[in-house]
């Protein structure tokens, strides 16, 4: 959640979590978000740089300020930094729902939404509640079962017990308001080709 301090297109934002496990999971990323250390990014023992700009630190905080409004429990984190630079303290959100801002929008930063589903029917239909559709990935011990799931997530991308990532030999693209086509991998060449159609009619 916090690669390239959570400003990446493919990084986790919402996390649905089965809620016979979901305060403990909250728990544990609550402890693992304390851990990271915020600072110069030229720093190899920096966790979390800065944000890109003042306004985008703004609008993820205001995010934050909505989500919490609503009624989502920010369980840690969640306030700028006051040193130079666009620093955001890493935080979780807690029991989002459907039309809180970190549900419905996506949060460009160290911030990550927490979401619970009863089972894997409500987790496909929450997952499956948002404009955008780039990248999905799915967590089970049971890794027969998390494989059978994949085909009715909607989403470009679907990885099991692995993170969203890009790899060449891959094609790379999402569906809804993440776009559409695809980049990388043979079907990415392609994209960036142009098809001639010639027709020769029988001479005889």
């Amino acid at each position: 959640r916090t690669l390239n301090s959570g400003q990446s297109c493919i990084a986790a934002k919402r996390f649905i979590v089965h809620e016979s496990i979901a305060d403990a999971f909250a728990e544990a990323m609550v402890a693992e978000m304390r851990k990271l250390r915020v600072g110069d990014p030229l720093d190899s023992a920096t966790d979390v740089g800065p944000l890109a700009r003042a306004d985008l630190r703004d609008d993820l905080h205001d995010q934050v300020e909505r989500s919490v409004q609503a009624g989502a429990k920010l369980l840690t984190g969640g306030r700028a930094i006051e040193s130079p630079g666009f620093f955001y303290e890493p935080a979780v959100l807690d029991r989002v729902t459907m039309g809180m801002a970190a549900f419905d929008e996506e949060t460009f930063g160290p911030v990550a939404a927490i979401i619970r589903a009863s089972d894997d029917d409500e987790a496909i239909e929450l997952a499956n509640r948002s404009a955008f559709g780039l990248g999905a990935s799915v967590w089970s011990r049971d890794v027969d079962h998390a494989e059978r799931l994949t085909p009715r997530i909607d989403s470009g991308m679907v990885f099991v017990n692995e993170i969203v990532k890009s790899d060449p030999r891959l094609p790379f693209g999402g569906v809804k308001d993440s776009g559409y086509g695809r980049e990388l991998s043979n079907i990415g060449i392609r994209e960036f080709t142009n098809v001639k159609t010639v027709w020769v009619n029988n001479r005889a």
